[in-house]
């Protein structure tokens, strides 16, 4: 049991470490891991090379609290919390000691408030009255997930499209499931030189994406 975690550091410490700047990446692949009370968690950091580990090399688990000096708590690959609580709940950070610039993606881990629920997705072309103003605003609203983790990829003509897109902060609805909107903002002109237009919805429910797509085309005014 880990008591009022806030961060807790994954840091790569290579005493004699002779890498050029930028060779090694700490990797977090648990993006988030949601838990009920009382459960085992386990977060797992690597590096992107084979490394020889003894005493004085190794990959070691710092928790951080504010206005403290971090504090070694484990040195294995992996750290974990044998019995999960509310003050366990918090952000989990990778960092290459050698490059203490460079950490991890990072870990959220969260207390399970209620079962998994599936996301539900709709998706809405522009409205008339905008395109007349020379713009265009695709929107896609999500709800009814859990847990909270969940990613929306716009395509284009089944192209991944980053450029004009914001999505929104998450929102905590009564059941406890989670919702958000995102919306793909274009020019007219960039919207009209296209057809499909695809909100895809990755979610740990999901055995694959949920797609909510339009065809241009095919749209009434």
């Amino acid at each position: 049991m880990l008591s009022q975690a806030h961060h807790l550091f994954c840091v790569f410490y290579l005493l004699f470490f002779t890498g050029s700047n930028g060779d090694i990446v700490m990797t977090q692949t648990q993006e988030s891991l949601t838990m009920f009370p009382g459960e085992t968690v386990t977060i797992r950091c690597k590096a992107s090379e084979n490394l020889i580990f003894d005493s004085k090399n190794g990959l070691y688990w710092f928790q951080t609290k504010p206005g403290q000096v971090p504090k070694l708590l484990i040195h294995p690959y992996t750290f974990t919390i044998s019995r999960m609580e509310a003050n366990d709940a918090g952000d989990y950070y990778g960092q290459n000691l050698s490059l203490w610039w460079t950490f991890g993606g990072g870990t959220k881990v969260e207390i399970k408030r209620r079962e998994n629920a599936v996301p539900s997705g709709l998706i809405f072309q522009p409205s008339a009255e905008q395109l007349e103003g020379g713009q265009a605003t695709v929107v896609c609203l999500v709800s009814g997930f859990y847990p909270s983790a969940l990613n929306v990829v716009w395509k284009v003509d089944g192209t991944a499209k980053s450029d004009g897109v914001l999505t929104s902060s998450k929102q905590t609805d009564s059941d406890n499931t989670y919702s958000l909107s995102s919306t793909l903002s274009l020019t007219k002109q960039q919207y009209e030189a296209h057809d499909l237009y695809t909100c895809e919805i990755t979610h740990v429910t999901l055995s694959q994406p949920l797609a909510k797509s339009f065809k241009r085309s095919e749209c009434t005014a």
